[in-house]
């Protein structure tokens, strides 16, 4: 039996070992996703990434999670101003 799975990165196509069958040795172990990023990345893709990919796509949603604070502050400081 083999100890780990080729797969292939649904977001770049890179090919990697995916160890699910022994978690703390997966490349994917190393990245800490807060409950939330995980399921922006759930959203968008059904399949293991590689663990470059789901770095960029947890500080994208960071980016996202920033940008969508400051509007939401920005629209609440014009709001009281009126």
């Amino acid at each position: 039996m083999c100890a780990y799975d080729e797969k292939y990165c649904e977001r770049c196509g890179i090919s990697f070992e995916c160890k699910s069958g022994n978690i703390t040795q997966c490349q994917c172990y190393e990245v800490k996703l807060t409950h939330e990023e995980r399921s922006y990345i759930s959203l968008l893709y059904n399949d293991c990434l590689c663990k470059n990919c789901m770095v960029a796509l947890q500080l994208q949603y960071r980016q996202e999670k920033h940008n969508s604070t400051q509007m939401e502050h920005q629209l609440r400081s014009l709001k009281n101003h009126r």
